[in-house]
Order: C-alpha cells, then structure tokens, then sequence
C-alpha cells in the first residue's frame, strides 16, 4: 500500500465518520465538527484526484470542499445558511 492509498483512505474514512455520526443523530450538521470532518476529508481527496487527473472524481470532491467551507464559514459568522 502506497501512501496516496492511505491519505485517501483517511479521507474517506473522515467523511463517513461525520455522515455515520450524523445518520444516528451523535453529530448535527450544522457543527463547527461536522463541517471540519467534511471538509477535511474532501479536501484531501480533491487534492488527490487533482493529482491523479480523475476529473469526475475532483469534480465531486472539490464541490464538496467548497460547500462544507461555505458551511464553516457560515456557522463562523453565528448565522444559519439559506435553505431555499
């Protein structure tokens, strides 16, 4: 096993942990940790896949990094995001 398999690995691994906590209610989404955990762990698969030139892959990653920034920030200015 290479280490590019383990970074990606954890950050999978960082992912599902923050979704599987929030499936059984131990973590709300709307958490400094949620948002740390989703973003963190897509972060490093969005670098990977750039890396690796996995368009679709760096396409869904790199998404999910901005959105789960965009949520950070959010909850860092004291304020709920839009939901319409």
């Amino acid at each position: 096993m290479h280490v590019i398999d383990i970074l990606e690995i954890a950050g999978a691994v960082t992912i599902l942990v923050a979704f599987a906590a929030a499936q059984a209610g131990k973590l709300r989404q709307r958490t400094l940790a949620y948002q740390l955990l989703n973003l963190l762990g897509s972060g490093v698969l969005a670098v990977i896949a750039a890396v690796e030139s996995s368009w679709g892959f760096l396409l869904l990653e790199g998404s999910w990094a901005v959105i789960s920034l965009i949520g950070l920030l959010t909850l860092n200015r004291g304020r709920e995001p839009a939901t319409h």
